[in-house]
């Protein structure tokens, strides 16, 4: 099996798509592609190559955090007259059922981490946000250093950290 990590297009095969949740799997079969035509999104695939059937993906775009909603001692060090603070949301991040336990979901986070934090060098982001879709995630996303947003189910992590665990 040889896989390819690339922004998507009407060549990747997502028909068969199946992680287990049906709002991610039709998210990539119907949503994605209009999402990246519009700038909303860009939708990184894990494709099988060369038949470039989607084996995961995730998707990045720009986002904002209210100040208030940060822990107090990130907000402390902050500026009071910013009301948001710029972030980059991985709105989803699923690996297709034939392929779990390959370590693939591990691949596209840290992927999408690194790419976060090379954007970070040319725009400000603060942090990279996320939206654990079940208990599982919310795991999956603690385990590499992700922390509860007070008062709601989002989670994030500092773009610093980001940037000082790919320095080591």
């Amino acid at each position: 099996m040889e896989l390819t990590l690339e922004i998507l297009d009407k060549t990747h095969i997502r028909s068969d798509f199946d992680c287990g949740h049906p709002s991610l799997d039709n998210y990539i079969k119907v949503q994605a592609s209009q999402d990246v035509k519009r700038n909303i999104s860009v939708c990184y695939i894990l494709s099988d190559n060369p038949e470039k059937v989607v084996a995961g993906y995730y998707t990045l775009s720009s986002h904002s955090i209210p100040l208030e909603d940060l822990p107090e001692d990130l907000a402390k060090k902050l500026p009071k007259s910013y009301k948001d603070v710029p972030a980059a949301l991985l709105g989803r991040l699923a690996v297709s059922t034939p392929y779990k336990g390959n370590g693939l979901g591990e691949l596209l986070l840290l992927d999408a981490l690194n790419r976060c934090a090379d954007l970070a060098d040319s725009i400000g982001t603060l942090a990279v946000i996320v939206d654990p879709i079940d208990e599982k995630a919310v795991s999956f996303y603690k385990a590499y250093g992700f922390i509860n947003l007070p008062d709601s189910e989002r989670m994030f992590i500092p773009i610093k950290t980001v940037k000082a665990s790919k320095a080591s």
